[in-house]
């Protein structure tokens, strides 16, 4: 049987923490920012988790952490 692959884009994304959660980087901070008020930009800085509804998907793209 072959080996089960790590996504290299779910490698990129995502990062496995000790206790079991996955830290993901916050969506909608990349370009178009002129028109997105201070605030807004404010609170989509550093990490956040991963939802507990999308777990699934993300533990079958990254089998080996």
């Amino acid at each position: 049987m072959p080996k089960m692959k790590t996504k290299s884009s779910a490698k990129k994304r995502f990062r496995v923490r000790p206790g079991g959660t996955v830290k993901r980087g916050q969506a909608f901070k990349r370009h178009i920012l002129t028109k997105k008020t201070t605030k807004t930009k404010r609170q989509l800085r550093g990490a956040t988790d991963v939802h507990a509804t999308n777990m699934v998907s993300v533990r079958a793209m990254m089998p080996n952490a």
